[in-house]
Formats: structure tokens, sequence, C-alpha cells
């Protein structure tokens, strides 16, 4: 899912990966500040290692405190950089592996999986999850029939944000359709303000693009094949949602600055054109969290100075419901991997949930998180929406694809899609160029 970003540096041995990992919890901090006195895991310091910087950073050290203050334990957060895949594997390789890792993508927990690295879920924390998660998550966080990955923050990534402000003043009301989309866009532009800021810098984002065009255009089978490449990238269907988002990438009036301008905008920056104290543009496509980070970072209050509408039907389609989360896993080998376990079990109940959901930017799958939870209603109201799609939610395609596919900075489909920004002109060479780098990934 949404992975703001920083180089990922493989570490060259223990000695160098042990004082990388100290230097690195010296920059960010810790989580235990309210570490328990004589707590079950006192003196024990469980390492997680994630994605997420700036804001989200921020609120799940809440919940590392929460579970400090729990259990005594001590939290180290250690940021892993967009390629996770990569990070963990130099740390394994180093002797230095954190405890617990927050995986954004089910191609690499599976990748992880194969390779041996991960523990199961333990009794409680498999019992807790099955308890309050749809079934869909449990499956998604299984490989091979074991339960290895806890799905603790989910995303609906098929909402489009907005500032309200610039709606008004170009006279454009919440689109319904992509054409009324396109429509409205075309005349934010004309009223001063171009349609979106498209944060070409991250691919991961311009995945999610393409994943709502393709869901609504050819449908929820199609798009399950594709996912699990049964279905080749050549196919007409990918061809036609290729052309379709082509339809905003080649019109400077859609892309605040154009490609050029967009393919060195990361997504915190996308979302500071939007309601930064400099706006220069009047939307930004993404998911949920796009209202966290105007919260924390300008001030905006969801659902008044920040709003969103679902993301067009295509088409004669349905609106698209894409997700996305990210599942806390234990690597078995790591120093204090039963402690990590521990911080599993407690991720899986709603308590952890909520210490986050009243931070903001954040949905929890877990149905027993209680709505008062929640920031504010905007929240509340996506929230309950993600729950009760229930198994009709369709995961992030590129999060389910394998690591060199679907989640590797400068490769696959995240390079692909941002050539492809900088030249719309042939959706066909590019549908042939993703089914090249697809097969070589997929092995078939």
């Amino acid at each position: 899912m949404r992975r703001p970003s920083l180089t990922t540096l493989r570490a060259a041995g223990a000695l160098s990966a042990t004082l990388a990992l100290a230097l690195t919890a010296t920059a960010c901090g810790d989580g235990g500040g309210g570490a328990k006195s004589g707590g079950e895991l006192a003196g024990t310091t469980v390492t997680v290692a994630g994605v997420w910087t700036g804001s989200e950073q921020k609120n799940f050290k809440k919940v590392l405190d929460a579970f400090s203050a729990k259990t005594g334990a001590k939290t180290v957060f250690v940021p892993s950089g967009d390629n996770v895949s990569t990070f963990v594997g130099s740390k394994i390789e180093g002797g230095n592996a954190p405890d617990v890792v927050l995986v954004p993508q089910v191609g690499v927990l599976a990748q992880f999986a194969k390779a041996g690295w991960l523990k199961p879920l333990s009794e409680k924390a498999a019992t807790t999850a099955g308890g309050n998660l749809a079934p869909v998550w449990k499956n998604y966080g299984t490989v091979g029939g074991t339960f290895y990955g806890l799905y603790f923050k989910a995303a609906h990534k098929s909402t489009v944000w907005y500032a309200p402000d610039a709606l008004e003043q170009a006279g454009v009301t919440e689109p319904k359709s992509w054409d009324e989309l396109l429509a409205a866009g075309r005349t934010l532009a004309d009223s001063g303000r171009p349609a979106f800021a498209v944060a070409g810098e991250d691919g991961w984002t311009l995945t999610d693009w393409f994943e709502n065009v393709y869901l609504s255009q050819a449908g929820p089978e199609k798009y399950d094949l594709l996912a699990r490449h049964e279905l080749k990238w050549t196919d007409p269907s990918v061809v036609t949602a290729l052309t379709t988002l082509a339809e905003v990438f080649e019109d400077e009036r859609l892309v605040a600055g154009g490609a050029a301008e967009a393919l060195r905008t990361d997504f915190p920056g996308s979302v500071e054109k939007v309601f930064g104290p400099e706006p220069k543009a009047g939307m930004v496509y993404e998911g949920d969290f796009v209202g966290g980070v105007a919260k924390d970072e300008y001030g905006k209050k969801p659902g008044e100075d920040a709003k969103f509408f679902p993301f067009p039907a295509v088409g004669g389609g349905k609106a698209p419901v894409v997700s996305g989360g990210d599942a806390a896993v234990v690597l078995k080998d790591a120093e204090n991997a039963e402690a990590g376990m521990r911080f599993l079990e407690f991720l899986a109940t709603p308590e952890a949930a909520e210490v986050w959901a009243g931070a903001g930017g954040f949905l929890s799958p877990n149905k027993d998180v209680r709505p008062e939870a929640y920031a504010d209603d905007t929240a509340r109201a996506t929230a309950a929406s993600l729950v009760a799609a229930g198994d009709s939610v369709r995961f992030d395609m590129s999060d389910q694809a394998p690591a060199a596919f679907g989640g590797t900075k400068g490769a696959g489909e995240w390079k692909l899609l941002q050539d492809f920004l900088r030249d719309p002109s042939d959706p066909r060479r590019t549908a042939a160029a993703l089914e090249a780098a697809a097969a070589k990934a997929y092995g078939n």
C-alpha cells in the first residue's frame, strides 16, 4: 500500500548491521518511553520494522507505547524503506533481523514464508484474529496453509481527496463517473488550479491508479486472474485500461505540472500540493490515509476542509473498491521472536487498533473496533464501509505480485508505469513490457 520512502542500504556484516540499527533507533526514537516497570517483558526490547514515515510512523509509535505500558517491553521502530524484501534480507544476512516486520505486500509476505523466514502465528494470535477479521484477511496472511501474517492496518484505496474551496471556486460538484471526473478536472484547471497532484516519484501510487480503472472496467473476475498472472498483461482489457489512464496522464490540465513535475513528486508531496500552504492542485487520488496526512501535517479537518468522493465507475462498470493493508509477521530467527509474537497478540486486539484510530489516518479490518474510537466521522464511515465489504474487497493487485514485479522501487510495474506516465502514447507497448516483466517475476 503506501509507502513513502527512503533508499534501503544493505548491511555489510553483523557489526555494521548492529551499528546501523543503533543509529536508526537513536535517530527515530523508540516507543518504549512508557514501559511498565516490572512488567512481564521488562528488560526485553522488541524491534519493529516498517515502511511508515512522518505522521504514520508517529502514530504507530503510540501503539508501541501502549504495548510497552502493558508489558514492560521496550520497543524500537526501524524504517525499512520501500523495498522491504531487500531490507529484511540484508538484516537476516547480517545476523541482525528485527523481531517484527510490517509487510505491505501479499507477494512479499509469501516470499518470506517460502524462504522459511517466518514464525507461524501463535494459537492466541490466530484465534483472536479469526474472531474479528473477515476470512479474506486471514487468507491474505496465509501461505501454504499456515497463518503467518496478521493484518493490522487496512486501506480503502478507492478514494479521491479534494480541497472543497477549489471545487467550489470552479463551480463543480463531486463527479459520479470517469467522464464526469475528467470534465471536473478540466474545469478546475480552467479556474486556475490543475486537477490532480500525481505522486509519480512513488511508483506504487501509479499501480493504484491502474488497479481502480482496471477493476471497474474489466470486472473482478479478470482482476483476480491478472493478479495471479493467469491472464497476460497483453490482454485487450489491460490495453483498454492503460488507454483510459492515458486520458489523465497526457493532459497537463489534469496533472499538475505535467508528467515531469509528477515524476518529481512523492506521496507526501502530492498531499502537500492540495492541502499545504501553497496549493497547486485541487485533488489527489490515493487511499483514506490522505486524510491523516492532511490533518497531521496541515491542520485540515477530514470531512470539512479535506473531503473525498469514491473513485468513480469507469465506462459501464461498477465503482471499484480496492483495498490494501500491512501485515505484521515475526521473523523466526530474530533475537526476541517470542516477545515479538506477544506484540502480534496485542495487535490482534481492538485495544491496539483503537490507539491509532483515535490519532487518525488509520483504518482497521478488525470488526470489533468501536466506531466511536475513530477520530472523525469521515474515518468512521470509511472504516464501516471497509468492514461491511467483507470478502468482496479486492486487495491491491501489485501487493499480491512477487516483489520483483509489484513491489520494487525502480523495477517491474512501478518503473514501467512511471515510464508510461512520462510517455503514455503507446499503451500496447507498455502492456507488452508489463507482460515481459511479470512473466519473469512469476516464473511463467
